[in-house]
């Protein structure tokens, strides 16, 4: 799992490659964590569109980040899920923390 970090004026997205696992999460979680206290967005975008698998700790990132951007009064969208992680985000209630959206079909 690797991240990619892009800064705009209020927002930072960060572009997800790979698997998510417990592991991985961690690893991102800690750069992902000191970007948004450095920054202090208003919104931190999550694209998943290169994540090939992702477990129970996908939605922990998810959850964490969410509380990441309360403390700094941002708010989070998470983008281009696999229509099986769009599904299980939902079933986790997701969508009443974070804006999810599904990846286009082509």
């Amino acid at each position: 799992m690797s991240a990619r970090i892009e800064y705009g004026k209020k927002e930072i997205r960060v572009y997800l490659d790979g698997e998510i696992d417990h592991h991985s999460a961690c690893l991102i979680r800690v750069s992902v964590d000191e970007a948004i206290m450095r920054k202090r967005p208003s919104l931190l975008v999550l694209d998943f569109s290169k994540v090939t698998f992702m477990d129970s700790s996908g939605i922990g990132f998810v959850m964490g980040r969410y509380k990441a951007m309360k403390n700094v009064s941002g708010r989070i969208r998470v983008e281009n899920l696999s229509p099986s992680a769009y599904k299980v985000m939902k079933l986790a209630g997701l969508e009443r923390l974070a804006e999810i959206k599904q990846r286009e079909v082509v």
